[in-house]
């Protein structure tokens, strides 16, 4: 409940219209009493001949509000002519109806903003924070998992509130007021009306605790059918190449089979609280009408047919407000739940990040080093080892080794996706964790064997990372990274659409477009990730030229499989098993007779 809480304090950024919301149901609530109250008098008018000798003058108090109220309309009726009097009592039944129902609308109007901006605003702190989380929470995490947090969740904590709030300050007040106007009428009935309340809350409390239990394993199942769905999606042309189409359809089917059975439970037991506590009203109702029935046909009670009336009418009122009552108290449960998948994100600690004494760097010009390196994941798997070199300003560096070294783990050190466990990476002999992140991913330029590309023009994918940039400039970054001829033969030019991860175009051309963005970056550090491992031999022709002119006049680190594409590196460092083996250059690596780096070239080229 402590975390629904704290999704509560979200509601200081929308105190206006909050605060609009809450008068706008404080006046829904007086009016909809008055509309009630207004049964006594019209029945009255109608049925019960008035006095005619004058009554002894009644002052008013709360505690004869009944015969005040008698008093004053025998008063009336015999000042005025009933039929005026009853025009008039349904005017002002008329009015009194049309103000509840447009202050019923009014906090209906006010709380949309608070309801809707609460759920933007989780939203997008939650999307905001997950950028600010470290590749090791994401190597950790399914992605199914947060985009239902961000989509399913929100949605619950915002129907949650929704109905908490809006059941906060209309029903509690309208039955509170309902109580009381019942008491000073009939005070011994209404102390019976009060004992059958905390029965119903004690019920409805034992269905909330299920519920929260349940909606908590309720938004786990949807999060396993939003990972499914999304995994499935993403490698759909793996599921067609292998024939698993069956097999995904049925992992699917048994994912959504759990959530059924889940929500079947959830709806159950939220449907049980609106109709047992209408069937406890309903009991009162009748309780009630039995002790005034009798009194009436006894003729023990000074009780009017209107006061009658509106003593079960406002019961009747009652029993929508205990109803929706229970149901608010049940969503809270279900919302509590939600609130605490959202909260638990929200608290997770970034592990990268800028130190308070952290400074930017302008330029890089002497040297990235490596000085006793080691890091480890989460897990407690040692990826690296003692690493110790230089990686000069202008030089072209090849790191290589096994799958497994641990290669491309050593380079995300440099751009800060991860921290090293120990020792340091320091640029220009700056450590690069005194350096503000900004700056530093500002020198870098990198491109991996797994493109990332967006649903989005050419255009826009090319420019990613720039606010505005001329068109000429995108065209000649396109020109050098050998895409301009492709890009130009598709429908739209530079603003065709490439679908999802740029699957209307091939992977060659997906290649090009994430060289033409580095170009067009002009970083002094680039980073190239197996960037042409996954490519056909024109392709890789193709986007190897484009590689070696985005070489030229940069500090190039080149991580590869292929040991064609780094003959001409002016180091080539060689990773086992987390730790560098040998370091020198083609030739001199091939001299060496018991060299990791001979064995793996004779390996490839079968010499």
């Amino acid at each position: 409940m402590k975390q629904y809480l704290r999704i509560l304090s979200y509601l200081k950024e929308y105190w206006r219209p909050l605060t609009a919301a809450m008068f706008s149901n404080i006046l829904f609530v007086i009016f909809s009493t008055l509309s009630v109250g207004s049964v006594m008098p019209f029945i009255d008018i109608l049925f019960n001949p008035p006095l005619q000798t004058q009554q002894k003058e009644i002052a008013f108090s709360l505690f004869k509000l009944r015969e005040y109220i008698s008093f004053q309309l025998n008063k009336l009726v015999m000042q005025y002519d009933r039929l005026d009097l009853l025009l008039g009592l349904c005017i002002a039944i008329v009015i009194t109806f049309m103000l509840k129902n447009l202050f019923f609308y009014m906090q209906g109007y006010f709380m949309a903003t608070v309801e809707q901006g609460i759920t933007r605003r989780l939203r997008d702190k939650l999307y905001a924070h997950l950028h600010q989380l470290s590749m090791s929470f994401f190597n950790n995490e399914r992605k199914g998992n947060l985009i239902s947090t961000i989509v399913n969740d929100v949605r619950v904590v915002q129907e949650s509130l929704s109905v908490g709030i809006n059941g906060a300050f209309r029903d509690p007040p309208q039955i509170i007021m309902f109580v009381l106007v019942l008491f000073f009428f009939d005070w011994s009935l209404t102390l019976f009306i009060c004992i059958l309340l905390p029965v119903t809350g004690f019920l409805i409390t034992r269905l909330g605790d299920m519920l929260k239990r349940e909606s908590k394993a309720a938004q786990e199942r949807m999060a396993d059918v939003i990972s499914v769905l999304s995994e499935t999606l993403s490698n759909v042309r793996v599921v067609k190449a292998f024939r698993m189409e069956g097999f995904e359809i049925n992992k699917f089917q048994n994912h959504t089979q759990k959530y059924f059975k889940t929500m079947r439970g959830i709806q159950r037991r939220k449907n049980l609280a609106s109709p047992l506590t209408e069937f406890l009203g309903a009991i009162t109702i009748a309780i009630i009408l039995w002790f005034i029935g009798k009194n009436v046909v006894q003729g023990t009670t000074p009780m009017t047919p209107g006061a009658l009336l509106l003593f079960v009418g406002i019961i009747v009122q009652m029993l929508p407000s205990l109803k929706s009552f229970g149901l608010v108290f049940n969503s809270v449960q279900e919302g509590a739940a939600a609130a605490n998948r959202v909260l638990a994100i929200l608290d997770i600690k970034p592990q990268i990040f800028d130190s308070p004494d952290a400074s930017a760097i302008q330029k890089f010009q002497d040297k990235i080093s490596f000085k006793r390196v080691s890091f480890q994941y989460e897990s407690g798997d040692v990826v690296l080892k003692n690493i110790d070199c230089d990686i000069n300003a202008g030089e072209t560096v090849a790191i290589v080794g096994p799958s497994g070294a641990g290669k491309s783990t050593l380079v995300d050190l440099i751009p800060r996706f991860y921290d090293v466990t120990d020792g340091s990476v320091t640029i220009d002999n700056q450590d690069v964790r005194k350096i503000s992140m900004d700056s530093l991913r500002s020198l870098m330029g990198i491109v991996t064997q797994e493109t990332i590309l967006f649903n989005d023009t050419v255009r826009n994918n090319i420019a990613y990372g720039h606010k505005e940039v001329e068109f000429e400039k995108i065209v000649s970054a396109a020109k050098v990274a050998n895409a301009h001829d492709f890009i130009s033969s598709l429908p739209e030019g530079y603003d065709t659409v490439i679908g999802d991860r740029g699957v209307k175009i091939s992977g060659g051309e997906r290649q090009r477009i994430s060289l033409a963005r580095a170009i067009l970056k002009n970083p002094p550090i680039l980073i190239l990730d197996e960037a042409t491992s996954a490519l056909d031999t024109e392709n890789e022709i193709l986007v190897q030229q484009a590689i070696e002119r985005l070489m030229q006049g940069r500090t190039s680190i080149v991580i590869a499989h292929r040991l064609s594409t780094v003959q001409r590196a002016d180091k080539i460092i060689v990773i086992e098993e987390g730790k560098i083996v040998e370091i020198g250059k083609h030739t001199e690596l091939l001299s060496r007779s018991d060299s990791l780096y001979k064995k793996l070239y004779e390996l490839q080229f079968k010499i």
